[in-house]
């Protein structure tokens, strides 16, 4: 493999990944066909890689030897479609970072739950005293921690984006929590290509490696009957008796590895709500697997803070409880959301339509919502499909203008939920944009 890198995209994974190869000695290349933000250059110049933005040089381009393309730049784009012809590799900066390091990694991912469950296995790391690093999807990306720290172990959060373009990587222990129709836009509305893409987190295991799957999880369980995995199988469950693994039964979550056995009382877990006993199932057996200790894992699920953005309560307004699930960008993550409250919903959604199919809440929506106020530049699906499931739908295009018609119509006792179950890039920059606004607007209110 000859020196010449270049790297597509200038956001977090593409500068990461820009400062490793500049210090492993690549003759490295940026290129951006949008504008790179201020702090991404400065660290570019910084490091004195050379960049373009606004544009995709074929010239500059095409001579690489090898190129790291950002997760979203889909395979369609046309310098990418020009590279795959070309022959030249294009690989993920996970796949390129992990080039770089010897850590033990922890690999996370999952259509809901990844960001709470790796925040949770990094928090339970870091309380057992280990020398721990949470990158991936969250947080600085793992080729800038791996050029610039020196952990011992990696959690890492990783997307069927992240995943797709990982070939030689490895993880040492896998987790799988759910998979369920997502990104289908991405995918030619292909369910069994983005099943693919999620199994991927299995490639290259071995005898010594573990997979956490989810028992429960009917397309997990179909695909992982079709494939041979030489890992060691660790399910979990809310249904079954596990004799390896994670379940529930008596009120109580009970873990096995080996010999050694963890017990903990659901009503103390710090995350409540059936998909978060998933998640801290997870997280306990993982920690099960590096042999952290039963008093270090009960301090941890018990005083786990929830990350932004994820059921996140925001403020109390004249008795209604206003909750931000700004991150639930699919139909799974919006019921889980419904499903764990006790109150009438006013339900704002909408966005960036992914190819959703609403039918799995419908029962839900029409036992549980007393309003959906439409948040999106084009409404007409999430209109279509709740007209006459909900008394009460109501258009609008604005944060500020959606949050002022909750307060209007939200009773005290009543919850208003942002959960948008589409992605955000229609009216807002990004998920945690559309969820800084709902804040700002509720303490507006």
């Amino acid at each position: 493999m000859g020196n010449r890198l270049v790297i597509l995209g200038g956001g977090e994974s593409g500068v990461g990944a820009a400062v490793l190869a500049k210090k492993q000695g690549y003759d490295v290349f940026l290129s951006d066909s949008g504008v790179i933000q201020p702090g991404a250059r400065a660290l570019l110049d910084e490091h004195k890689v050379p960049f373009e933005e606004g544009m995709h040089t074929r010239s500059l381009i095409m001579t690489a030897d090898q190129v790291v393309k950002s997760p979203g730049i889909p395979d369609t784009v046309p310098v990418v479609e020009d590279l795959n012809k070309a022959g030249i590799p294009v690989i993920s900066e996970i796949e390129f970072a992990g080039r770089y390091t010897n850590a033990r990694k922890i690999c996370v991912t999952g259509s809901n739950g990844k960001t709470t469950t790796a925040s949770l296995i990094y928090y339970l790391l870091r309380n057992a005293g280990l020398n721990a690093g949470l990158a991936g999807n969250v947080g600085q990306s793992f080729a800038y921690q791996v050029a610039t720290q020196n952990y011992d172990i990696y959690v890492l959060e990783l997307s069927s984006f992240q995943l797709e373009g990982m070939y030689d990587f490895k993880a040492d222990i896998a987790i799988l929590l759910n998979i369920t129709p997502d990104h289908l836009d991405r995918y030619h509305h292909d369910l069994n290509e983005y099943v693919r893409a999620k199994f991927r987190i299995t490639q290259n295991m071995d005898q010594d490696d573990c997979f956490i799957f989810c028992r429960d999880d009917e397309i997990s369980m179909d695909h992982l009957s079709r494939i041979v995995l030489k890992a060691k199988m660790l399910p979990i469950s809310q249904q079954v008796v596990i004799p390896q693994g994670a379940y529930t039964s008596d009120n109580r979550m009970h873990v096995t590895y080996g010999e050694e056995e963890f017990e903990i009382f659901l009503n103390e877990l710090a995350l409540q709500g059936k998909h978060n006993i998933y998640n801290s199932m997870a997280a306990a057996l993982s920690a099960k697997v590096m042999h952290i200790s039963n008093p270090v894992i009960r301090e941890s699920l018990t005083s786990f803070k929830s990350i932004p953005h994820r059921m996140e309560q925001v403020a109390r307004v004249k008795g209604a409880l206003y909750i931000n699930d700004s991150k639930a960008t699919n139909v799974n993550s919006v019921w889980y959301a419904i499903e764990s409250l006790k109150t009438p919903v006013v339900w704002i959604a909408g966005g960036k339509d992914k190819g959703n199919d609403y039918t799995p809440l419908y029962d839900l929506v029409s036992e549980k919502v007393k309003a959906l106020i439409c948040l999106g530049a084009d409404n007409k699906k999430l209109h279509d499909c709740f007209e006459g499931r909900v008394p009460c739908i109501i258009e609008t295009n604005s944060m500020k203008d959606a949050v002022n018609q909750a307060y209007a119509l939200a009773q005290s006792g009543d919850t208003v939920l942002l959960s948008p179950a589409c992605a955000s890039f229609d009216l807002f920059k990004n998920y945690e944009d559309r969820g800084d606004k709902f804040r700002e607007a509720v303490r507006g209110l």
